[in-house]
């Protein structure tokens, strides 16, 4: 039976219903390579300091570094043994903040037949992409395709910034994302609700975009293994071991189903945090103290910049190897004050186990909402 929801409705304007999914390749690596062109096909890791030899994960691996299995979330130590003729570089985020601003104004420039666009940026490297509701009529001629669209974009995305990107076309927002993927390095792939099941059919439930390796193990303890199964299973049983919300949603993904708009509206941060892996453990719980106040006071900064006050302070501990423990609470007033939100986190130390030596801390504050809430 097919769902109402798995075929768009048709549309007298040819670009409605099109989504694109545009996502920089290798994108951080990408960026260091433009600035240092001697490292262009040489395997490049980036990650931490850049010093292998630290407490560090990768945060981007070159194709090149990825053919020898060197992964983002990897220890760099890891990476090292892997790849031990790679370039290990550091993380310079204001250096990705310009690169992507550069290709977010690009995106945000483009027209389709005369309409424009609304763009939905998901992150450093990516965006979503469709033609503006609020467009009137189609331009004069041959109405322009998708895929000469998505060319159009990565011609004028590398123009202007050097990067190389992938567009991913799709009639929904899901198919856009996985068709990305099926179209890296450097190209376009359209999926549509006609080509789904031919396409994903037979591929891993953790191919879709919302379903990781933990989820993937639950709905395999279930006998579903492909998207095929997915989409063909139970709603009662998914409800029933996945929850009455999250079951039904995975079936959902399944199918290919997705009915969310590309919302071009701002991302508003609901916290800020900030996270220190020690090069060597902490053992005195007056360092782990001060620590945990210094990062305090880092992430008040940062919610100064969003002129938003803390309502709710938490901690992360990680102690030797990898034991990992949360804590957190609910101020009695929200606060910006640096020293405030300092003593509230150094407090909830109190509620952890000191039996371990420490290898890493974060401090999470959660601000009060925005006037009218959060869009998205």
């Amino acid at each position: 039976m097919t769902d109402p929801e798995d075929t768009p409705g048709a549309a007298a304007d040819p670009r409605a219903g099109w989504v694109l999914h545009v996502d920089l390749d290798q994108f951080i690596a990408a960026v260091e390579v433009l600035r240092r062109p001697e490292l262009a096909a040489r395997a490049v890791v980036v990650g931490g300091r850049g010093d292998p030899t630290e407490r560090g994960v990768v945060s981007t691996a070159s194709y090149e570094a990825r053919e020898h299995g060197v992964g983002s979330g990897m220890p760099l130590r890891v990476a090292a043994r892997r790849c031990p003729d790679a370039v290990f570089l550091p993380v310079d985020r204001p250096a990705y903040d310009e690169a992507s601003a550069e290709v977010m104004a690009t995106l945000r420039a483009t027209t389709w037949d005369g309409a424009p666009v609304v763009v939905e940026v998901l992150g450093w490297d990516e965006a979503f992409l469709a033609v503006d509701p609020a467009a009137e009529g189609v331009g004069g001629g041959t109405p322009t395709s998708p895929e000469d669209l998505a060319a159009r974009i990565r011609a004028a995305v590398l123009e202007r910034t050097g990067l190389h990107c992938s567009v991913g076309i799709g009639d929904n927002k899901l198919r856009a994302k996985i068709a990305t993927d099926l179209g890296k390095p450097r190209g376009t792939y359209r999926l549509t609700a006609e080509s789904w099941s031919e396409v994903m059919g037979d591929r891993p439930t953790d191919a879709l975009w919302g379903i990781g390796r933990r989820t993937a193990k639950r709905l395999a303890s279930l006998g579903i293994d492909t998207v095929a199964q997915l989409a063909a299973a139970d709603p009662a049983l998914l409800a029933a071991e996945l929850g009455p919300t999250m079951g039904p949603w995975y079936r959902r993904l399944g199918r290919g189903v997705d009915t969310s708009p590309v919302d071009p509206t701002p991302y508003v941060p609901r916290a800020h945090g900030r996270e220190e892996t020690f090069q060597a453990d902490l053992e005195d719980w007056s360092e782990v103290e001060e620590a945990v106040r210094r990062l305090a006071r880092a992430a008040t900064a940062d919610i100064d910049a969003e002129g938003r006050p803390a309502a709710r302070v938490g901690i992360k501990v990680r102690f030797r190897p990898f034991l990992t423990t949360s804590r957190s609470r609910t101020l009695p007033v929200p606060t910006n004050d640096p020293e405030v939100l300092a003593d509230a986190a150094a407090g909830l130390l109190d509620r952890v186990e000191r039996d371990r030596p420490v290898r890493l801390l974060g401090v999470r504050l959660e601000m009060v909402p925005p006037e009218g809430g959060y869009d998205r």
